[in-house]
């Protein structure tokens, strides 16, 4: 039986060992922390009963993973949640444009912009799977849906601002605005309108679910199928060198780029080590929980309805903090989103105390505290929130780096996104999952597809493993 050993238990390091497992690889995932799931751990931070998500919330691509589809995950207990309106984005005009899993829905509200926003986004949302067939995976492959990937191509190659230019109104300009911000990148470069438009897409295929009972629910269901195959765990086990690691046929690192370089760097080809170390980190986040009594006093009550609600102005306002943010200054008014996962499930809350999840974007590396930027976001199309407060909880940039050392300088991206990089992470290759050390590929987010408790980064790693393990054994067998 071949083995394998998994560095780092996050979602695609245990997708990675999910893939092998089922494929009769005998795995071992080895985690520093106490616990595995990297991004996707839930916990009773502030208030017994009272459930936070550490790091990731909104699942449109967990949902829609054809990984974790073929795996059925509802078969090991996982549950997905949507709220009524998927995302809310206020404006100081009193006026709020509302982001429904029905592109009609959506579109009906957005007034004259209510057309324009089916002519960008109806065709996407219909082929989102054809599309994701194509597009969740390494760049360079023969696709297999030529039609729907030439109709994106135009649209993917704009700018963040210049997509924007075909909505007229405020609110449909600022509703495709905070969604774009997802991507954290200045809305100005080439390439960054794609991202954007397929997190409104896979909203309008999928919606934004949660996982009830938590993000960590999402990692107890994969962790019961990996176990179900045969692959084991071990928690409390940092590797700070290769020789840490037990000897195995294949090894998958879920760690950055910089991570395997230290690790593996004198066994790399040159060409490779030095793609790893020119690997950027990406903006940060700046992470504030919230246990509240009741519920958020939002001026526009369809915000107290949303599982996420954007906080940033106007389209021009969250562009200019962004392009500040790019240049390494903490705007006045960062981009801020807020998470309300207990709209869709109940289960988080207790004792009339609910969870209120939120994060600004600010530079990489940043130093300072954002948490009055962060409350006064929110009083300002709440007043009064800060009277609803029980309790608060900060996550400094650097604590979120400490947290998972994967998020170097609080990048929870896995890198920029933006550049050549967006489009080749973390290095121009056939296969981006190959170290060039023989039998080490890199599982992280930092791979294709990017991103997202989708497990997608792991199972291609783990398919391109399988290749090599196929090889080794027909090179035995001649």
């Amino acid at each position: 039986m071949s083995t394998a050993v998994i560095v780092g238990g996050g979602p695609n390091g245990l997708a990675a060992g999910l893939q092998l497992a089922r494929n009769g690889v005998k795995v071992q995932v080895l985690e520093a922390a106490d616990t595995v799931g990297g991004g996707a751990r839930s916990a009773e931070s502030l208030v017994p009963g009272v459930i936070h998500d550490l790091c990731s919330a909104f699942h449109p691509m967990g949902v829609g993973s054809p990984f974790w589809r073929e795996i059925d995950l509802g078969r090991y207990g996982l549950r997905w949640r949507r709220p009524e309106i998927d995302c809310a984005h206020p404006l100081d005009s009193g006026e709020t444009a509302l982001l429904f899993r029905s592109i009609t829905e959506t579109a009906d509200g957005l007034g004259a912009d209510g057309r324009r926003w089916r002519a960008v986004l109806g065709d996407l949302a219909r082929n989102f799977d054809d599309l994701g067939h194509d597009l969740l995976r390494p760049i360079a492959h023969a696709p297999v849906h030529p039609f729907e990937l030439a109709a994106f191509g135009p649209r993917a190659l704009l700018p963040v601002s210049v997509m924007a230019r075909l909505f007229r109104t405020p609110a449909g300009r600022a509703l495709y605005g905070g969604i774009a911000a997802h991507v954290y990148t200045d809305f100005d470069r080439p390439l960054t309108a794609s991202l954007g438009l397929m997190i409104a897409a896979s909203g309008h295929r999928y919606g934004w679910p949660v996982a009830e009972g938590g993000s960590g629910s999402i990692i107890a269901a994969v962790t019961a199928a990996l176990a179900d195959h045969g692959g084991t765990i071990e928690t409390g086990v940092t590797i700070t060198s290769r020789d840490q690691i037990p000897a195995a046929d294949v090894v998958l690192l879920d760690l950055s780029p910089a991570q395997a370089e230290r690790l593996y760097g004198d066994r790399m080809p040159p060409r490779i080590r030095r793609a790893y170390r020119r690997h950027r980190v990406g903006a940060a986040a700046f992470k504030v929980d919230f246990a509240i009594r009741g519920d958020i006093p939002w001026r526009d009550k369809d915000c107290g309805r949303a599982g996420t609600v954007h906080l940033g102005g106007t389209f021009e306002e969250i562009r200019r903090a962004e392009k500040l943010r790019d240049r390494g200054v903490l705007p006045d008014r960062p981009f801020v989103l807020v998470g309300q996962q207990y709209i869709a499930d109940p289960t988080r809350s207790s004792a009339g105390i609910n969870p209120i999840w939120s994060y600004a974007h600010v530079p990489a590396g940043y130093s300072g505290d954002a948490t009055q930027q962060v409350i006064s976001q929110i009083e300002r199309f709440a007043p009064g929130f800060r009277d609803t407060i029980v309790d608060m909880k900060t996550t400094t940039v650097p604590q979120m780096a400490a947290y998972n050392r994967n998020y170097a300088e609080g990048d929870i991206m896995g890198g920029a996104n933006d550049g050549l990089q967006l489009l080749f992470r973390p290095r121009a290759a056939l296969d981006p999952y190959s170290t060039g050390v023989d039998g080490v590929f890199l599982c992280s987010q930092s791979t294709p597809p990017g991103p997202g408790v989708h497990g997608l980064c792991g199972y291609h790693a783990a398919e391109s493993a399988l290749r090599h393990l196929r090889r080794a054994g027909d090179g035995r067998r001649r």
